[in-house]
């Protein structure tokens, strides 16, 4: 939305950039990538709607841009993912190195940066609208998840734990190349426990980043600074959640998490049997086509 309305009740159209990596979270674990990207509005609102707690007046727009964010994702997204998928084939078809895997890691990290960035300014006009009884909703909900990231990753000891998170990720590897062997489950499980394990690194993490959230956008209330200057402190702290990673002081963590988990998906790829690899092409390409499909209805 160019004309920028300052009024509290105005959610601004310009969010759809930032309401679509939203989306992109909801629809990846869907096996059903059509069926959800079709009623993605709806489950869009209710996700938001969660954090947020829209009243009357804000229900009407905030839906408006739901719908206009789907238009412009269908015409301006969807092409870009089948040539991300497509690569995806062929390395598959090649056997990718765990070079190959750290490019797309660091491939898909800098795109995510590019598009936060780009959506920085609908961020800006998201945080001007909001009020202090949705940020309070807000804090609720990131203590709600926060207590159930807790429940499912730090129960018990690291036996439990390593088990817990070994059966998390076969259910994604599962998703991509169908059932494996019980020998190919020991190795895999070997990879999956060689990584790290500090949940409560994580869990320090994910509230620190919510924390920053929280006091930018209740200082952005406060001062009331121009667009202008909201979108400058909504980059800063955006660049700084990015460079966290190679700054912090846990940064021989994160690397050594990042590099053994590429090392589990080489493994996976490296033991997979033909069979498998057909299948994980299969799901692939029946995701291309269903974004050709998509793509094409907003022609």
């Amino acid at each position: 939305m160019q004309n920028f309305n300052t009024q509290p009740l105005s959610f601004p159209r310009s969010f759809r950039t930032w309401l679509a990596l939203v989306f992109l979270v909801l629809v990846a674990a869907c096996s059903s990538l059509k069926l959800a990207y079709n009623n993605g509005d709806t489950l869009l609102y209710w996700w938001l709607d969660n954090y947020v707690d829209f009243d009357g007046e804000q229900r009407d727009e905030v839906k408006k841009d739901i719908d206009n964010l789907f238009r412009w994702h269908r015409k301006t997204q969807l092409q870009d993912y089948v040539h991300v998928l497509q690569r995806a084939q062929q390395q598959l078809r090649s056997d990718p190195t765990p070079a190959d895997l750290r490019a797309d890691y660091d491939d898909i990290r800098a795109r995510t940066q590019s598009l936060l960035l780009k959506a920085a300014p609908d961020i800006a006009d998201l945080a001007l609208s909001l009020k202090p009884d949705q940020l309070v909703q807000m804090e609720k909900k990131f203590a709600k998840n926060n207590d159930k990231f807790r429940r499912e990753n730090m129960k018990g000891n690291s036996d439990d734990q390593n088990a817990y998170r070994y059966k998390k990720s076969m259910e994604q590897f599962e998703l991509w190349f169908g059932s494996f062997s019980r020998e190919q489950k020991d190795i895999i499980r070997k990879a999956s426990d060689a990584r790290p394990l500090d949940n409560q690194i994580w869990l320090d993490e994910r509230m620190r980043r919510q924390r920053s959230i929280l006091a930018l956008a209740r200082r952005i209330m406060q001062e009331k600074p121009s667009r202008e200057q909201a979108i400058a402190q909504i980059q800063s702290l955006i660049r700084e959640s990015f460079t966290r990673l190679d700054n912090s002081e846990r940064k021989p963590f994160f690397d050594a998490y990042t590099g053994s988990t590429i090392e589990l998906v080489h493994t996976v790829v490296r033991i997979a049997t033909p069979e498998q690899k057909a299948h994980a092409q299969k799901r692939m390409q029946g995701w291309i086509n269903d974004f050709n499909a998509l793509a094409a209805e907003a022609k």
